[in-house]
């Protein structure tokens, strides 16, 4: 059975300074240092969402037009990803297969 004594004068052993108050297990670290980073953060994806075209304003629209932006810019990727796959596989499927006969083991 363990017995916990609670001794008013004595110094915290490592495991009590090493466990954090709720605050910080809860926060993940020191509360202010926690609030900075959020704010740097916040800034951060502020900036990039302002690059992206978002507007705080009316954020419903602005991701309505991300989007559509997106999907426009993804179908012309695809085609230009297609385009050059074609062009390579003219190349490499023949090698391959030429390699993949060559080094087949021989059938007794």
């Amino acid at each position: 059975m363990i017995v916990l004594r609670m001794e008013p004068n004595r110094p915290p052993d490592r495991l009590e300074q090493a466990m954090p108050n709720t605050a910080s297990r809860f926060l993940g670290g020191p509360p202010l240092s926690v609030f900075f980073r959020l704010v740097l953060l916040c800034v951060l994806v502020g900036v990039i969402l302002s690059a992206l075209g978002f507007d705080p304003g009316n954020i419903v629209d602005s991701i309505r037009r991300m989007v559509q932006t997106v999907w426009d810019m993804g179908f012309d990727a695809v085609r230009w990803a297609w385009r050059y796959f074609l062009l390579g596989a003219i190349i490499v499927i023949p090698i391959w297969l030429i390699i993949r006969f060559v080094r087949a083991p021989a059938r007794r």
